[in-house]
C-alpha cells in the first residue's frame, strides 16, 4: 500500500470533501480516502497499481483542480 497527499482546488464544503471521497472511491485499488475541505488537502491509501495521475484524473474530471506543487 501507499500513501498519497493531493492538494486540491475548489473544495468549499463537506459535499465537495464527500463527491471526492465517492470518485476516488470508485477506482479500483483505492481503499481509503480522507478529504478535507478546510486545508484542501486529500489523503489516498491504494495499492501500488493505482498512479498519481489516474487519482489527479478522477479529481479533475468531477471539476476540481489539482495544485502542483513547486
Amino acid at each position: 500500500m501507499k500513501e498519497t497527499i493531493l492538494k486540491v482546488e475548489g473544495m468549499s464544503c463537506g459535499g465537495c470533501e464527500n463527491r471526492i471521497k465517492n470518485a476516488l472511491g470508485e477506482v479500483e485499488g483505492i481503499k481509503t480516502v480522507e478529504a478535507d475541505f478546510h486545508t484542501g488537502m486529500v489523503r489516498v491509501l491504494a495499492e501500488e497499481k493505482v498512479t498519481k495521475e489516474e487519482m489527479e484524473e478522477t479529481i479533475t474530471d468531477i471539476g476540481f483542480e489539482i495544485v502542483k506543487e513547486g
